[in-house]
């Protein structure tokens, strides 16, 4: 690969800029074991290895942009949440996270549940041979066909999200001769310290009934009147990005003060209660998530506690892990190309993706690590942005980063903790072409989502 020298933007020791970045490390060579999967190492020839294989074999068999998942640190990490929650409570990968008929095949191998928020989804799950009975559908738009389609297959909770679908979900159960368990989704007024767009609980947005103002009480009601349901349980989701429980305590308390008041009014103790997700994941070293075993026991406490103060019984708990089970499990692999210093503010890193295949840094204003992969480096630390290829100064997949001096076009360079809504969310902004997903084990790497091509996106238009 190209060495060819340039001019390099602030290096460290200088005056830097204001930015989101953190001192460069001590070795610019050291993968952090926080950010990077469990199998990833850099061998004594300087090549990064994950699963057995080195990136310079996966750019050369796969191209890049590509997201690497490491199939080994994604089971292992499904039977830490299952081992951690035990058989008493339910574990549901949530698949929106990132969804592929290989993932399916895993998670049901692994013993986990899977969550679904789409037809599609659904669809996938079914095909991968999910069993219906271990799925759960959400999503607070949920189209006639497409809860008849949950209904038909049985899936094991539908999701309530609303007034109009508690009619429409019993009526879609009454007219298919079944009564569907679901849950009813509430919002407990509270708001987890994450961004704006993807706090969830508060009572100003799209998701659920909210407990406040008698809503999700007279929700309950209506659900025990209809035939066609089967209510067995209350579902709460506060946020996503969390590093503790002190959210899901107030959360807990305000459920269990529901199931209370279902039980005094109605005489039903409902055998079910659904926390959700939002776990959080380290994108840097500076994050410091907690382990599955961890959340696991601060859960249980939390809810038994709440339902001992109530006189109820403890109910089933589930939560709903996405980001947290896959997140850390992959990392996006590019070529750098234009490499542009501006004295004294930064150096500009261009690679052969960008927004396109990792909208989070300008949606979310999330923050990610980056490493030099396709050899070591001893050049000292040079403060550079990661940007894509596209037309939006705006597209910038890492902020403000340390990668060395001696950078040039050529070399390959991973952003690591990619596995979660990267893929998912992924654009043909400019008509990209979105990347493959490859799956990397026993020292060799496998397409489990192939690269569009120019003909994919050319069947699509028709005009």
């Amino acid at each position: 690969m190209s060495r060819s020298a340039h001019p390099a933007g602030p290096r460290h020791g200088d005056v830097l800029p204001e930015g989101h970045y953190s001192p460069p490390p001590a070795d610019l060579n050291a993968l952090d074991p926080k950010v990077w999967s469990k199998t990833v190492a850099r061998g004594a020839d300087g090549v990064v290895r994950v699963g057995g294989t080195d990136v310079l074999r996966l750019a050369e068999e796969f191209g890049t942009p590509a997201y690497v998942l490491d199939e080994a640190d994604f089971r292992a990490r499904c039977q830490a949440w299952r081992d951690a929650f035990g058989p008493d409570a339910d574990v549901f990968y949530a698949g929106k996270a990132f969804l592929s008929r290989a993932v399916v095949r895993w998670l049901h191998e692994e013993g986990l549940n899977l969550d679904v928020c789409s037809g599609v989804e659904l669809a996938t799950a079914l095909a991968a041979g999910m069993p219906a009975d271990r799925i759960a559908f959400h999503g607070n738009n949920k189209s006639a066909v497409e809860i008849e389609e949950a209904v038909r297959a049985g899936v094991g909770r539908i999701v309530l999200d609303s007034f109009q679908e508690i009619v429409r979900v019993a009526h879609i159960a009454d007219g298919l001769g079944t009564r569907q368990r679901v849950q009813i989704r509430v919002t407990v007024g509270v708001e987890a310290h994450t961004h704006e767009f993807i706090a969830t609980a508060h009572e100003d947005q799209k998701f659920g009934i909210p407990l406040a103002g008698g809503q999700a009480a007279e929700a309950v009601r209506r659900a025990l009147k209809l035939d066609g349901l089967d209510l067995i349980g209350i579902h709460s989701h506060i946020g996503s990005q969390i590093f503790d429980t002190s959210g899901f305590e107030v959360a807990a308390h305000r459920v269990v003060g529901l199931l209370k008041d279902i039980r005094d009014e109605h005489g039903v103790e409902l055998p079910e209660i659904d926390l959700g997700g939002g776990l959080g994941i380290a994108y840097t070293p500076a994050d410091d998530p907690r382990e599955p075993h961890e959340i696991a026991t601060a859960l249980r406490e939390i809810v038994t506690r709440e339902c001992e103060r109530a006189g109820l019984r403890v109910p089933r708990l589930s939560v709903e892990p996405g980001r947290a089970v896959v997140g850390p499990t992959a990392f996006t692999l590019y070529e750098v190309g234009t490499i542009k210093p501006l004295d004294g503010l930064r150096t500009y890193v261009s690679v052969d993706g960008g927004m396109s295949d990792n909208i989070r840094t300008a949606l979310y204003d999330a923050e990610y690590s980056v490493a030099l992969v396709s050899r070591a480096s001893d050049a000292e630390p040079m403060l550079v942005r990661v940007v894509g290829k596209h037309c939006e100064s705006g597209d910038i997949v890492v902020r403000d980063a340390f990668l060395p001096a001696d950078l040039a076009p050529g070399d390959l360079i991973a952003v690591p903790a990619t596995g979660a809504y990267c893929r998912s969310m992924a654009s043909n902004y400019n008509h990209a072409l979105r990347p493959p997903v490859v799956a990397v084990a026993d020292g060799a790497g496998r397409v489990i989502v192939r690269r569009e091509t120019e003909d994919d996106l050319m069947r699509l238009d028709v005009g």
